[in-house]
């Protein structure tokens, strides 16, 4: 489908640049230098533009002001915002004011692709509803993963490639994140895609129990075996056996499990010799593996046997681009399992408080806040107060006497004045943290010699940098790695290495 892409930026290389990632994707693109341009157009050519891609800094009519015209206009064109360096509040505000979604300049194409088809998606969308929620044993394809971070897109891609041999993969993350949708989208895209897909959660299984499950007995192998037992590895022999929480395996089964990963044999109890299995090994963990290794909880020889092809999937706080998306998926999805007469939209306020969330519980807290808000929802839209348990938590929202959700920040519709020493408050992210300014003079300085006046150690002095420059630049690790002039993967082996909290960067390790 050929859509009709407005761009409202300022900078013509930048327009110029958007313009030519829209052609390639075999879309027209329509240009406007301000907002005020950009309503100019929409006036003559309102009826075309399927999209807009809007900038917020600009001159004459920024884009705060732009949307909300729009939305006086009650125009219902999908808007795309772009943010100089993705300042949360900023984001939130914008999709307040009734952005469907946003991106990060400098934007890629791919991601880019994927924010200009999800708003295509929506008008088709509407009044259709998929299935609820997805039985755990039913398939799941790689397409099937709702994204539109480049984060997630990396996964998807390192997924396809894992899904091409029989190469032991370990999912890493935090609970919640979709460690094992990404599992069961590895098998379905594997030559043993037919074959079972068997699951163990090893942190819910009792210690004395692990190595029978897992392994099997026989009959009359220890007291209480009353008869013989398959275990998970053989129900799983042709296909797919996904460990979740690998990290609580007793020791004494790691050796075990070594065996079975080296030899591909597996030893029952009870059983007088081996038996030969063919099993594709993909385990999952919420814990730090090599941490795990050092304090001698985790076996090093096992671990090195299942960390050939490592996947890791970062929490829904570190890539914010994926919530209205899946806001937007989970809605669609629930209301058709609840049968709703009525299509079901989000309403801008109920977006940007979801948005501004950092959800501890990450994907799995999401969908379930989605589908507590879409049963009780009364009206053709959630807003921001069928989420009270959210609002409470996030700065800035309220919870009034009538039950409704108050908002707090920085009005868009009078922003200040700038001045020199103050940016407009619609645009409270996009400059360096005041406290780490570059103004700052000394306490910005890195010392190169100890108190002692002795040159200090590389190490001491590159931990430090980075500690700076993840406050100076509010934790954005592309434009970390960016300016430090190292790629993202180092970066985050630093901060491993450094046991530095990008969250709170200052912070000593303990």
């Amino acid at each position: 489908m050929t859509a009709h892409i407005l761009v409202i930026d300022d900078d013509p290389v930048q327009r110029r640049l958007l313009k030519n990632m829209i052609e390639r994707s075999g879309h027209v693109a329509h240009m406007a230098e301000n907002g005020r341009a950009g309503l100019d157009l929409l006036d003559r050519k309102g009826g075309l533009i399927n999209v807009i891609l809007l900038d917020l800094m600009m001159p004459e009519m920024n884009g705060s002001a732009f949307l909300e015209a729009l939305g006086e206009r009650e125009n219902t064109i999908p808007v795309i915002v772009q943010t100089g360096q993705g300042g949360i509040e900023t984001v939130v505000m914008a999709m307040r004011a009734g952005a469907f979604d946003f991106v990060v300049k400098p934007v890629s194409p791919e991601r880019l692709n994927v924010a200009v088809g999800n708003a295509l998606k929506m008008d088709q969308r509407e009044g259709r509803g998929r299935g609820g929620r997805r039985n755990r044993s039913e398939t799941v394809h790689f397409d099937d993963i709702v994204s539109a971070s480049p984060e997630m897109l990396r996964v998807i891609e390192l997924g396809r490639r894992a899904a091409q041999s029989n190469i032991p993969v370990v999912l890493e993350g935090e609970s919640g994140v979709g460690k094992e949708m990404v599992a069961r989208a590895i098998q379905a895209a594997s030559e043993r895609a037919h074959k079972p897909f068997v699951t163990v959660n090893c942190g819910a299984i009792p210690h004395n129990l692990v190595e029978s499950i897992l392994f099997g007995h026989e009959k009359g192998a220890f007291t209480g075996a009353t008869e013989r037992h398959t275990g998970k590895f053989m129900e799983a022999d042709g296909g797919t056996l996904f460990l979740d929480e690998i990290g609580d395996l007793p020791l004494e089964v790691q050796v075990k499990l070594l065996r079975a990963v080296q030899q591909g044999e597996i030893e029952t109890i009870g059983a007088r010799f081996p038996q030969k299995v063919n099993v594709r090994l993909i385990s999952a963990t919420n814990r730090d593996l090599i941490n795990e290794v050092r304090e001698g909880r985790f076996r090093e020889d096992l671990y090195y046997r299942l960390n050939v092809f490592p996947i890791t999937i970062p929490a829904l706080r570190r890539r914010k681009e994926d919530i209205p998306v899946l806001v937007r998926a989970f809605v669609q999805r629930f209301a058709g399992e609840q049968k709703l007469a009525r299509p079901l939209g989000v309403s801008a306020g109920a977006m940007a408080l979801l948005t501004a969330y950092d959800w501890p519980g990450n994907i799995r807290q999401l969908e379930n806040a989605i589908f507590r808000a879409v049963v009780l929802s009364e009206g053709a839209e959630l807003n921001a107060a069928d989420f009270p348990q959210i609002a409470a938590q996030v700065p800035g929202y309220g919870l009034a006497e009538d039950g409704a959700v108050t908002w707090e920040v920085a009005n868009l519709r009078t922003p200040e004045p700038a001045s020199e020493s103050r940016l407009p408050s619609v645009y409270p992210d996009f400059r360096p943290n005041e406290s780490v300014s570059a103004d700052a003079g000394a306490d910005t300085a890195i010392s190169s010699v100890d108190k002692g006046g002795h040159v200090r150690k590389l190490a001491e002095v590159e931990e430090e940098l980075i500690r700076f420059a993840l406050k100076f630049y509010h934790g954005q690790m592309s434009q970390v790695a960016r300016k430090l002039g190292i790629g993202r993967s180092t970066l985050y082996r630093k901060l491993k290495d450094y046991g530095i909290d990008p969250d709170n960067p200052l912070k000593e390790a303990a």
